[in-house]
């Protein structure tokens, strides 16, 4: 009964995200209520708040679901032991892509994050936890960058901490812009260049030199 309980409990919490999902691409994440999730969902809001606090606890709880299929790759490239950190990085950015181009839900999920999410007054706490989750993107991006340097595979001297920063508005900007307008080229089918491109950045710009 216990464990059958327990799995209740995750089946509701996986139709309210599946419900968030689909209403904040519907309506953007300012205009949609806990109520409206709830009823989609075919749950009470008191259900929603069984699981999540808030919206913005709901919000980033969708978000989280997309990043463990991609987790164990990354944590390879933050390994000091790996011998193939940059390729590791590399490998991880392209899953990211072809995940975009491919997978329906990952597509619907970051077109609700960079073209449907407003940091309303409502929304604050997810305004904090989005800064935080980009801070932590770039030192994570700095870690893998660093380890590439000490195996030789980018310049001695990159400043990786800058390097992490442009990498990371580079990926962010190429799915914002093929989201808005994807039928301006295909970021499946070329994937491996946009990403290589991004290495080319950090392994030839005087700029990004100590």
């Amino acid at each position: 009964m216990v464990r059958r309980t327990k799995e209740e409990a995750q089946e509701t919490r996986s139709q309210i995200l599946e419900a968030a999902q689909k209403a904040f691409h519907e309506r953007g994440v300012a205009r949609t209520t806990l109520a409206d999730i709830a009823a989609m969902a075919g749950v009470t809001r008191g259900a929603i708040y069984w699981h999540f606090s808030n919206k913005a606890d709901l919000f980033q709880a969708m978000l989280d679901s997309l990043s463990e299929p991609l987790d164990a790759l990354a944590q390879a490239s933050e390994n000091r032991d790996e011998i193939d950190p940059l390729g590791c990085m590399r490998n991880l950015l392209i899953q990211l892509l072809h995940q975009v181009a491919q997978d329906p839900k990952i597509r619907r999920v970051n077109e609700i994050l960079f073209h449907k999410c407003e940091f309303t007054d409502e929304m604050c706490d997810l305004r904090r936890q989005r800064q935080s989750a980009a801070l932590d993107c770039n030192v994570r991006i700095g870690v893998s960058l660093t380890n590439a340097v000490n195996r030789g595979q980018l310049p001695e001297n990159l400043d990786t901490e800058r390097a992490a920063i442009t990498l990371h508005a580079y990926i962010d900007g190429m799915l914002a812009q093929w989201l808005l307008i994807p039928d301006s080229y295909s970021l499946h089918e070329q994937a491996e260049t946009w990403v290589d491109a991004g290495l080319d950045m950090l392994r030839l710009s005087p700029s990004l030199r100590k």
